[in-house]
Order: C-alpha cells, then structure tokens, then sequence
C-alpha cells in the first residue's frame, strides 16, 4: 500500500508496517464476493436467519478472545525471553474460555427461538457450529507473536489459504443447494485450517508448541490487565451485532435485507484492522523511545484511515441504490437506502480503530471499556426506539450514532481530550490540510 506524498508522513517507517497489507487483499475480496454470492442465492429470509445466528454468537464469542491480543504483542516485545510462558498462559486460557461458550451460546439462543423461521433443531446446530469456530480462533495467540516480530507476512500466507479453501466450500454448499447449517459448518472449517497453519508455520519457524508452559501468575496479570477490554470487546460486539438480533423482532426478512447492506458497508472493515495491527508495534515502539514521533504516527495514522474512509462514504451515499441493485438484483428491496446511511459508520469505525491503540499504548483499558460501554447503551436504546419506527433505516441511523458517540468519547476525558481532537481535525481534514500548506510552503 503506497502511503500519499504528504510532507509530515514518515514514508519510510510506515511503508515497512503497512507492507503486508496489500497481501491480505486478496482472501479478503474474494471472501466478500462470495458472501454476495451466498446472500443472492439465500433470499432475505434464509439470510436473515443465518446473519441472526452469526451476530448472536458474535456477541458471545467476544469474550473468548479474553481482550488479550494486543498485550500479547506488548509482553512479547518487552520480554521476549518470556515468549513461551506469555504464549502458553494465553492459549490455555482461550481455549478453556472458549470451550465453556460453545454451550453458554446455544443456551442465549433459546431465549430467541420463538422469532426464528427457520425448524429449531438446524438453528441450534447452527448457533453450534458457529460457536464452535471460536474455539479453533484461541490459537490466534501464534498470529499475535508473528505480529510482535513484524512478520505478519506468515500470518497473511495463512489467512489466504484458509480463506481460498473455505470460500471454495462455501461455494460448493450453494452449488449443491445443501442445508443452511453448512454454511455455518465452514465457518469452523475456516477456523480449524487457519489454527493449523499457524501451528505449521510457528514450528517452520523453529518453535515448538510443546515448549509453551503455563503461569498461574501470569494469567492472572494478564486477565487483570485486560478485563476492562474484555468487557470492552464485548460492548463493541454489541452495538456492531445487536442490531441484527434485535432486528428479528421484525421476522428474517427484515434482518436480511439490513444484514445485505451491512455486508457491503463493512465489507472492507479489515483495511483500518490491517493498518493498526500493522503499525501498532512501532506506535509501541515510538512511545518509549520518541514522545514526539508517537504523536506524529499517531497523527498520520488519523489522516491516513480518513483519506482511505472519506472518499469511499461518500461514493456510495451517491449509488447505494444501483450498488446493491448490481450485486443482489432486487431481492433484496430498500437496502440501498440502509446502505447509504450504514457506509458513514465506517468513518467513526476506523478512527475508533486507531484510537483504540493510543489507549492501550497509554494504559487507559478502563476508557476504552467506558467508550465502549456508552455506544452499546447508545445503540440499543435508538434500537428500541428507531427499529418500531422506521424498520432498517432506523437500525442504520443507530449505528451510525454509536459508533460517532463511541470513537469521541474520549472527548470527554480530560486527560484523553487531546487525541479527541487530533481526531477532530482529521475528521474535518484541518490537520491533512495543514500538511499540505506546510509542503506548498517548503516548496516555496
């Protein structure tokens, strides 16, 4: 990925970071073309039920990832000779989490069982199997070490082919017309051949699993340490997959028809998570080292995810219509307005991203659960007002809402107030064009 020629960008130190960005694109477009694909065969109904089940276990499933991703990148770096026992302590408690939610996700489900349309038995053993994939996702504890090295290159070769084998096979459920339930049968084929390819590329790497030990020690650090963003990781489930369950209240149709506009609108969401993961070590990095280069990477990295955001929101504002015309004929009516509305999200979404990690860098785990906290709350309460009213639409303008209340909250903390409003000047592009009068001066 080319970052623009803007006096002010460190070229050199971000085009190192980003570089395994454009490896992901790839698996990444062709996983969105086939979720299209699944969608216009499915039909509003079959794909509301289907986007129900996977939002329900979202939410649930956000507990799993125990909120330790980014600590893990930051132990390592800081004690890299710790690296089995922070790895081993971190598997072990994933995988425990995880095994205790696959039946804790079936059992929240049967609170919503009377709304689905679909028999119950297939949408129990789909819940099941979505569920399930969490378990396989506890070894993304291998991604978050190749993360820490600045080999997220391994990391990408596997994505790939995980997401070229499973999207095959989605294809071949469509082909063959087979049940709903094995679509959500290769979400955890996705899963399990994405844990196996960590594990062969962490031994071809020269590491061995059966090195990793467990500290009851640092467990408990590391969980105390993370909890808030446990709880956080949660909330952010919430108002970005509440919507979708709630929705069911109006049948599946309603929520296949918004769950459609979603999929286009978050479609490319991995760009802003591709960019921070990336650069997230050398922020660390920055910030023991150089105050002054960590406010400026921070900075860029603000223009950069708005430079990206911008242009594609306001793209599709202009042809939500013949956008979702184009990809799912008319099967799916009204949701070009819903997509029209939902793409502005995406702006709140990425700055969120990055700000998240200023937060983590600062140890303010407690603000990015508060932030959290509040756009969830946001986000249900305009759900429960807006959904009876205007349906989808109304669903869009809540989320829309919570995620603009949930990445400024920051503005309302004194001691974060001042990345709020770096953030404020990139929205409104005051600090992007601040670079270019500076360069037109320079150049004078």
């Amino acid at each position: 990925m080319k970052i623009p020629h803007i006096k002010g960008f460190d070229e050199e130190a971000f085009q190192k970071y980003l570089k395994n960005t454009g490896w992901l694109m790839f698996g990444k477009i062709f996983s969105m073309v086939v979720s299209f694909v699944i969608a216009r065969h499915l039909g509003p109904s079959l794909f509301g039920d289907l986007s129900f089940a996977e939002a329900l276990t979202a939410i649930v499933a956000a507990v799993g990832a125990l909120g330790l991703d980014s600590f893990i990148i930051r132990e390592i770096i800081n004690e890299p000779q710790k690296k089995d026992e922070i790895l081993g302590t971190s598997l072990a408690l994933r995988i425990g989490v995880n095994l205790i939610l696959i039946p804790v996700s079936i059992l929240v489900y049967l609170v919503f069982h009377h709304f689905s349309s679909q028999p119950g038995n297939w949408l129990t053993w789909i819940i099941f199997f979505f569920a399930a994939a969490s378990f396989f996702k506890s070894f993304n504890v291998i991604d978050s070490y190749f993360q820490s090295q600045v080999q997220s290159k391994y990391v990408v070769q596997v994505q790939n082919v995980s997401l070229v084998l499973s999207n095959l096979f989605k294809i071949i459920v469509v082909w063959l017309h087979a049940p709903l339930v094995w679509l959500a049968v290769a979400a955890t084929f996705d899963a399990f051949i994405v844990a196996l390819g960590l594990v062969i590329m962490y031994h071809k790497k020269g590491f061995k699993l059966r090195t990793f030990t467990f500290s009851s020690s640092r467990a408990k650090a590391l969980l105390t340490q993370a909890f808030p963003l446990i709880l956080s990781a949660v909330m952010v489930s919430i108002y970005m997959k509440i919507d979708q369950v709630m929705l069911k209240t109006l049948g599946s149709t309603a929520v296949g028809i918004y769950s459609a506009a979603g999929k286009i609108s978050e479609a490319w969401y991995f760009i802003p998570v591709a960019i921070v993961t990336s650069v997230f070590p050398a922020i660390i990095n920055a910030r023991k080292t150089d105050i002054a280069r960590y406010n400026k990477r921070l900075v860029n990295l603000y223009d950069l995810l708005m430079l990206i955001s911008l242009p594609v929101a306001i793209f599709i504002s202009f042809f939500g219509n013949d956008i979702t015309t184009l990809i799912f004929t008319n099967k799916y009516p009204g949701a070009g307005s819903m997509l029209a509305i939902h793409i502005w999200s995406g702006i709140f979404v990425f700055l969120g991203s990055a700000s998240a990690q200023y937060l983590l860098a600062e140890g303010f785990t407690s603000i990015s659960f508060q932030r959290t906290a509040v756009g969830a709350l946001v986000n249900v309460l305009l759900n429960l007002w807006l959904i009876p009213l205007y349906g989808g639409i109304g669903t869009s303008i809540a989320t829309l809402i919570a995620c603009a209340v949930s990445a400024f909250y920051i503005l309302l903390i004194p001691k974060t107030r001042r990345q709020g409003i770096l953030m404020l000047k990139s929205l409104f592009l005051i600090s992007l064009f601040q670079k270019l009068i500076a360069r037109k001066g320079t150049a004078a």
